[in-house]
């Protein structure tokens, strides 16, 4: 039997999934390049600016691992 919704379900399909693996991989990536490269700085104002560039992708990184352990929901 076919179920139909009124809206659609929170829930994250398997495209979804991939598309936020690929979006976490992209950032863990960019952060790993930020971090490594701060010991090779020598200008302090591009040093803050590559710390603060670090904190950004590693906060989105903590959003996507909340989206994936909440299940979409919204709470």
């Amino acid at each position: 039997m076919e179920e139909k919704y009124s809206k659609a379900p929170d829930i994250i399909t398997g495209k979804d999934l991939d598309y936020l693996k690929d979006m976490f991989g992209w950032h863990y990536t960019a952060y790993k390049l930020m971090i490594n490269s701060l010991d090779f700085l020598e200008d302090k104002s591009v040093y803050e600016m590559i710390q603060e560039c670090s904190k950004v992708f590693l906060e989105h990184m903590h959003l996507i691992i909340k989206l994936v352990k909440d299940g979409a929901n919204e709470k």
